[in-house]
């Protein structure tokens, strides 16, 4: 560790919500750049505008990295945190990493780190950006996996999510951003855990909040390394009798996953704008944050600017997120997945809300699509791209490759829902610079507040 006492002028944030900062010039140097002419330096804890001291961690040649150890001019964007475990100190929670700035002021961060995305690594730009789409700051998380340690020194259970850059679970006795009704359940969690004979084979318990029949429905997904034991078994019921939620054991896999006792309210979600509801499991993967998750869907389908007569491709359609509603709006829409169960599931939605009509699905691996695929698809008008955070590359190549050849007609609109801006930025590079489109629109999605997360959306017209 080594001391910095030079002040420096924060210029602006990175993904990791560093300042970044750049040390003098020396006087006679080359081959130093940066706005501040010399080294770049990333700190912990410094916002834009500000003017902080710095305690060095690591240095190299061209930059440095530490902590803000002084703060000579605070920024107006800084507050307080909402939450006692957020911070720089030892033990510090590692989930949250904006806390300190104004959200508003995170959702400006985001949308430029979206727009460098798509201008350094692809030269494309938005012919208009995007409102950002924005919700509840606290309390919006209803999705979490939160690791689980009996820590023998202090004869305590820990739960929660790591501590900063360390492999350790933080001391967490409430958590603002996920539900209330969880945040005061974790310490009566961690004595419930505590008073378990398998309190060292519980290493996981993951949650997942949704809509009931008569009400909201809390799931708690416990990962059990043993078969429990029938006291353990009967103190889990004893907790969901008091806490109102349903255990859920998972011995292997997400597979495995199955209830303690049948019976109790579904767990699903609803998108009441569209009259449909989605029953889901408690490992399936559906949206962290459900306020957002409408907003989002209703912007999608806006943006689409379905038609009656339109055929739609939902391409990574999951459980029928973007499918379903598209299929209260187009005549036909065509969902594409890369999991056979996921595809049953996802039938199985359509079916239970009425679309089966105007709805089908197909199994294919879509990290390896080719043109023939794409014309096998048949050519439709629009095309709804919700990729994870690997992105849609192989999708993008064969849309550039049969750009090339000539003689099939492409969607005259596709709309691509991201949650990585590198992997949106490449693939719009092909869509742009070899597939024949203009990336009309483009604006993120504050799905993850308070984190370096950024969900967002692009569209993408035909020339």
């Amino acid at each position: 560790m080594s001391s910095g006492f030079d002040w420096l002028e924060v210029e602006s944030l990175d993904l990791e919500a560093q300042g970044i900062a750049h040390r003098p010039k020396p006087e006679g140097a080359e081959g130093l750049e940066g706005e501040g002419g010399g080294k770049v330096v990333f700190i912990e804890g410094a916002l834009p505008g500000e003017r902080v001291q710095v305690q060095v961690s690591r240095k190299k040649n061209s930059w440095e990295q530490g902590t803000m150890s002084a703060l000579g001019r605070e920024s107006p964007q800084r507050v307080r945190p909402g939450c006692p475990h957020f911070g720089l100190h030892a033990g510090a929670c590692g989930g949250c990493k904006m806390q300190h700035l104004h959200p508003s002021a995170q959702v400006a961060v985001k949308q430029r780190v979206l727009e460098d995305n798509l201008w350094h690594l692809a030269k494309v730009e938005a012919d208009r950006l995007l409102r950002p789409i924005e919700g509840p700051a606290w309390g919006y998380r209803d999705r979490a996996r939160l690791s689980v340690r009996y820590v023998h020194k202090k004869g305590t259970v820990l739960i929660g999510f790591h501590e900063r850059k360390s492999r350790y679970v933080a001391d967490m006795q409430v958590c603002p951003v996920l539900p209330p009704k969880v945040s005061a359940m974790l310490m009566p969690l961690r004595a419930l855990i505590g008073s378990m004979e398998l309190r060292e084979q519980m290493p996981q318990i993951e949650l997942a909040a949704g809509d009931g029949p008569d009400g909201p429905v809390t799931a708690l997904v416990l990962r059990n390394l043993a078969p429990l034991t029938p006291g353990d078994a009967q103190r889990l019921r004893d907790f969901a009798a008091v806490h109102a939620v349903q255990w859920w054991l998972q011995p292997k896999g997400p597979d495995t996953v199955h209830l303690l006792d049948e019976g109790g309210p579904e767990l699903a979600y609803r998108l009441p704008e569209y009259g449909i509801t989605m029953p889901f499991k408690p490992t399936d993967f559906t949206q962290v944050n459900p306020h957002i998750n409408r907003v989002l869907v209703d912007r999608a389908l806006k943006l689409l600017d379905v038609q009656a007569d339109d055929q739609v491709i939902d391409w990574f359609c999951g459980l029928g997120n973007f499918t379903l509603p598209l299929a209260t709006r187009a005549a036909g829409v065509l969902g594409i997945e890369g999991s056979e169960t996921l595809v049953a599931r996802a039938r199985a939605n359509s079916q239970r809300n009425g679309l089966a009509h105007k709805t089908r699905f197909e199994a294919r691996n879509l990290f390896e699509i080719t043109p023939a695929d794409l014309k096998a698809a048949g050519p439709v008008q629009r095309w709804l791209i919700d990729p994870p955070r690997e992105g849609a590359f192989a999708l993008a190549k064969a849309v550039a490759d049969l750009h090339a050849e000539g003689g099939f007609e492409l969607p005259r609109r596709i709309v691509y829902v991201s949650c990585n801006p590198a992997t949106l930025a490449r693939d719009a590079g092909l869509l742009v610079h070899q597939g024949g489109y203009r990336c009309s629109l483009a604006g993120v999605v504050n799905m993850f507040p308070h984190t370096a997360h950024v969900e967002s959306m692009a569209v993408f017209d035909r020339l």
